[in-house]
């Protein structure tokens, strides 16, 4: 089952839920499909009557912002101890050298690395912890990190359900076209199958007077 069914199953305010929950898991550091459940519930709002697409990106924005200012505390704290337990633990997101090309960007690109990384898989999930562990100034980050949430939650929600949308209207619109075409061929099939029909009878009648004159 994928996780559009399985959201289409629960009630839309455990939707709603879900989605700030995950997303804000994963903006801590946890390395969770916060983008794809996002992206999934957007797109079954598009054509759930029951689900709110302002309540999804919220959620997910709220999840977002509060999710990478715990990060950022706990990368305060853990610092590097923290990273070398999360690279043994997920190598795939936390080796050495996704923290290594992480620090560089953060170190070059200050507020513009933490509001962007918020469009990038990894540093979506590192932004928080790595940010706090280099000691970034709390309200920077704070600026950056809001700002990447507002855009990347609000964004992605507004554009995959508008983009349902337009995708539901133009699978509906062409499927009244097949029916047209449908109907036109067959009419016209009706048509020709009538006249060959028509041709095909009179002939009978001839045939029958030579055999009698034969006879």
């Amino acid at each position: 089952m994928s996780i559009e069914h399985w959201l289409e199953a629960i009630p839309p305010i455990s939707v709603y839920l879900l989605v700030g929950l995950v997303v804000m898991i994963e903006s801590l550091g946890v390395p969770l499909p916060g983008e794809i459940v996002l992206v999934s519930a957007a797109l079954l709002a598009s054509s759930h009557a029951g689900l709110n697409p302002l309540w999804i990106g919220g959620l997910a924005t709220a999840g977002a912002i509060i999710g990478d200012s715990i990060g950022y505390i706990i990368g305060r704290k853990g610092g590097k101890r923290l990273f070398a337990w999360a690279g043994r633990k997920f190598p795939k997101h936390f080796g050495p050298s996704h923290i290594a090309n992480a620090e560089r960007m953060f170190q070059k690109r200050g507020m513009w690395a933490v509001f962007f990384g918020r469009f990038v898989a990894v540093l979506r999930i590192l932004a928080g912890p790595l940010a706090g562990s280099l000691n970034m100034h709390y309200p920077r980050f704070f600026i950056a990190n809001a700002l990447g949430g507002i855009v990347w939650a609000g964004g992605t929600t507004a554009l995959i359900y508008y983009l349902g949308v337009v995708a539901d209207q133009w699978l509906k619109g062409f499927q009244w076209a097949a029916l047209g075409v449908a109907l036109v061929i067959g009419v016209v099939v009706t048509i020709v199958l009538k006249k060959r029909m028509s041709r095909a009878h009179p002939e009978e009648p001839e045939t029958a007077e030579k055999n009698d004159v034969v006879a």
